[in-house]
């Protein structure tokens, strides 16, 4: 098949620019991962420092606070040791030796089941398959995903490589309003599409080169920043990924910075730039180009005593054209896109500023959090009703864990996005990717209260319910977002309430193969007083991540 013709040739490729001395480097972990919620409450007691509010992070930072909780087993439950364990085997590094042949079906030195795998000194590659089936069924809904793929990676002295495809084929009907007002990632439709059948891929790669304190990265990815129980304000996966140009650097053990610089599409047509060609009719003859869209985000987390970090950030989405301004990471991105459009706003872009703060064990086995996100404030009337255009966004949010049952997380979280918050004078220009938010899956005019409970009563069986309350207003036009004095208020233009009920059971068998189970009931009051209600059931398996 065509697909395998390119995956066996893109390995090939790889093992050829990379010929040089191995090290441990930066492959970056999807954040679908469960060693990321068992590192998280491992660092919720304090056991670990774990720096994770930007997602996905690095198998070998991953590593590290792995082998940290290694030498304190003494404190660890019998449930947390087995867990322990089987992420070491996945985690641990490998050092490479003479071997240069390829091992097909055999378990690698960490006694982890892989179906490719080299450990040289030189270079080291592993490879795994991705299967998957899961059914959806429900009120309005019956359809099945199969999906099917191959993941790989690997590193040479201070390079790095990751590739993973994905293939899914869905059947069945009520496909649109799964995926709709939901946190479920958005999809890019192939055209062979029918009603009751569709078809999608994902494809995420890296290439990486690393050093003491810092790496930089080009890659196809979600970038997440920021905590949220059920949706992230700053960057969530809602959208389909993007490609980047990432770069992290530490210089000391408090201080990180982050900056990336990724590529979006507008989904709205350039009239201009696209042009009529003589292709003999087959496809219409006309070339389509879409506005060129684009977003730099830049943050720096501050750790003044372990289990505490203040994280400040600002990002700004532009079109048209890239900007080399916007390329240099430590610009003031607000101040250079003024400067550079004269103060004129059908000329600038849509600047941002976020922030997070987060306090974990600091009160004993607790995270506090909070989120902000600004797109647009007026500092000198804030507080002035008339005159303030308060356009941001908050969360805050807490949870204990251990809490009267070992290995029992209690949560509750709280989250108000206002009017106006991702939307732009210019289209092109809105958060958004493939018209999905970039920010939280809800997009604007709500408030969400969210209440949890997680519980792992054996290793790797983990049990998740959740209960949230929305408010949802309309989004408001242009001309309001712009020239209304006083704004629009909260919630105004009021479409409706929703109560959801969601619990999940999720079992990690082997490594990276997967059983899971949910169950949602989903109950909404509209604006006009008429009630629906809708529930959910998926079941499903899979080998490998999403």
């Amino acid at each position: 098949m065509r697909i395998n013709k390119i995956i066996r040739n893109s390995i090939v490729l790889l093992f050829l620019l990379v010929q040089i001395n191995a090290q441990a480097q930066t492959v970056f972990e999807s954040h679908h991962s469960e060693v990321y919620p068992y590192l998280y409450r491992m660092a919720q007691k304090g056991l670990i420092n774990f720096q994770d509010i930007i997602r996905p992070i690095s198998r070998m930072q991953i590593s590290n606070a792995l082998d940290s909780l290694n030498s304190k087993q003494a404190q660890l439950s019998k449930i947390e040791k087995d867990e322990l364990a089987f992420y070491l085997q996945e985690f641990r590094p490998i050092e490479g030796g003479d071997d240069d042949k390829f091992q097909f079906m055999k378990k690698d030195p960490n006694q982890r089941p892989r179906l490719l795998f080299i450990n040289n000194k030189n270079f080291q590659l592993n490879a795994d398959p991705f299967v998957s089936f899961m059914q959806v069924s429900g009120s309005g809904k019956q359809f099945r995903r199969i999906g099917n793929g191959i993941n790989f990676w690997g590193q040479s002295k201070r390079f790095a490589f990751q590739f993973s495809y994905r293939d899914f084929a869905e059947q069945g009907r009520g496909m649109d309003t799964f995926r709709s007002e939901s946190p479920e990632t958005g999809i890019i439709l192939l055209n062979n599409t029918g009603v009751n059948s569709r078809t999608f891929n994902v494809i995420k790669t890296n290439i990486s080169y690393t050093w003491k304190n810092g790496s930089i990265s080009v890659g196809n990815n979600h970038l997440l920043w920021g905590y949220g129980e059920n949706g992230r304000i700053v960057l969530s996966d809602r959208a389909p990924i993007q490609p980047y140009i990432r770069f992290d650097y530490s210089p000391f053990k408090w201080l990180q910075f982050n900056y990336a610089h990724t590529w979006l599409n507008s989904n709205i047509v350039d009239s201009n730039a696209s042009y009529r060609y003589n292709g003999g009719g087959a496809a219409g003859d006309f070339r389509v180009q879409f506005i060129p869209k684009y977003m730099a985000t830049h943050s720096l987390i501050f750790t003044p005593l372990k289990g505490l970090d203040i994280a400040v950030g600002e990002s700004i989405v532009y079109s048209d054209k890239m900007d080399i301004g916007f390329l240099i990471p430590i610009n003031f991105f607000k101040i250079y896109d003024n400067n550079r459009s004269v103060y004129n706003i059908n000329a600038g872009s849509n600047g941002q500023f976020f922030g997070q703060i987060s306090s974990r064990n600091h009160l004993k086995n607790t995270h506090l959090y909070g989120s902000i996100f600004i797109d647009e404030i007026r500092i000198s009337s804030i507080f002035n009703s008339q005159k303030s255009r308060n356009q941001l966004g908050y969360t805050f949010g807490a949870s204990v864990t251990d809490a009267f049952v070992h290995y029992l997380t209690l949560g509750a979280e709280y989250t108000r996005v206002n009017k106006f918050v991702y939307s732009n004078l210019l289209p092109a220009q809105n958060y958004t990717q493939f018209d999905y938010p970039l920010g939280d899956w809800m997009g604007n005019n709500f408030d969400r209260l969210t209440l949890t409970a997680k519980y792992t009563p054996l290793p790797r069986l983990r049990t998740y319910l959740r209960m949230q309350h929305i408010r949802k207003g309309g989004p408001g036009t242009v001309f309001d977002q712009y020239n209304a004095e006083p704004q629009p208020r909260f919630l105004s233009d009021f479409q409706k309430t929703r109560t959801d009920y969601f619990f999940q059971v999720s079992y990690e068998w082997i490594n990276n193969l997967y059983f899971t189970g949910s169950y949602q009931f989903l109950k909404q009051t509209l604006a006009n007083g008429a009630k629906a209600n809708n529930t959910t059931i998926q079941i499903g398996m899979s080998y490998g991540l999403r």
